[in-house]
């Protein structure tokens, strides 16, 4: 799963022997503090971001290391012409006092980059400097966007049909992006998608937006894409429907069980487990209230008839 992360800039930063002896790793010949420019960067954090989506802490920490000796470039194009910098130090800064939307103590992942002072890239370093250049984004892989009702990958929907964003018994629905894999690279962009953890997504993302302007120079892929969709919202609703259904059903069977348990429950079974569920109780109240048949009064006065003619004279 590629995506690419959004964040802001950091503060330049003042080179000391410590920085250097970093920096000199990823260099073919000792450079002086006077020939780098030194900048932090908050390359990505764990809130939820507009996608409904974020990094767990321990994700970040897996970044960390793969961020190590990554390169940053322009607007994510990926040309040797293009990098700008390198990150020579990563670390991921806690921050106790602030809780995420998830409720868990904030933090982010920092960068610390270097690049070496030049004619060209003077105007870059002013801009850092002056505020312009204040957005980076980021372009990682990760194994896995898990659920976080069901715990299940939020992209299979044969076993998700949960949708980030919409709540679900109070509960937000989001992604945890865990496992990461790779680190691609950080690029300077223009404009950001949202303050701290912003986000643009790639192909393999998942986001149906993404894909329709993928396509949209495909036309036949495009219609067939639009037609799953639209099969996709078809389904969602039917499964509104039915766990609608199976809370009513439960309500009757289960009346010990508070209404606000049952819907946290249902709100976690996936389609084919609210079908047996739904199926399970109907059979439960079948049990309790057997179907009796009762024969019209006409039919009942006929056998009485019957059954006295013999005794007619």
């Amino acid at each position: 799963m590629d995506i690419v992360k959004q964040a802001d800039m950091g503060q330049p930063l003042t080179v000391e022997e410590r920085d250097l002896v970093l920096i000199n790793r990823w260099s073919r010949k000792a450079l002086t503090a006077e020939e780098v420019y030194a900048f932090a960067v908050r390359l990505c954090d764990n809130e939820i971001d507009r996608d409904g989506e974020r990094f767990t802490e321990e994700t970040l920490e897996e970044l960390a290391k793969l961020f190590e000796g990554k390169s940053g470039i322009f607007d994510h194009q990926w040309s040797a012409k293009g990098q700008a910098a390198r990150i020579y130090r990563t670390e991921v800064v806690r921050e106790e006092h602030i809780l995420t939307r998830a409720g868990d103590r904030y933090c982010y992942l920092k960068g610390y980059a270097y690049m070496v002072r030049t004619e060209e890239n003077r105007g870059l370093i002013a801009e850092i400097e002056g505020g312009i250049k204040r957005e980076v984004s980021v372009g990682c892989a990760v194994e896995r966007a898990v659920c976080s009702i069901c715990g299940e990958d939020i992209r299979d929907r044969t076993k998700c049909a949960h949708v980030k964003g919409r709540e679900y018994g109070g509960k937000l629905c989001w992604a945890d992006l865990s496992g990461a894999t790779d680190a691609y690279e950080w690029s300077f962009v223009a404009v950001p998608a949202q303050p701290k953890a912003g986000v643009i997504k790639r192909m393999g993302g998942g986001q149906e937006n993404d894909l329709m302007e993928y396509l949209k120079d495909q036309p036949v892929l495009l219609n067939r894409a639009k037609q799953l969709e639209e099969e996709a919202a078809l389904g969602r609703k039917y499964l509104e429907r039915l766990r609608g259904e199976v809370l009513r059903l439960g309500g009757i069977c289960e009346k010990g069980v508070e209404e606000h348990i049952r819907k946290s429950i249902a709100d976690k079974l996936t389609g084919q487990e609210l079908e047996a569920l739904r199926d399970s109780y109907q059979k439960r109240l079948e049990d309790r209230f057997p179907i009796t048949v009762q024969l019209p009064r006409h039919t009942e006065q006929a056998e009485m008839d019957q059954r006295d003619g013999a005794f007619l004279i």
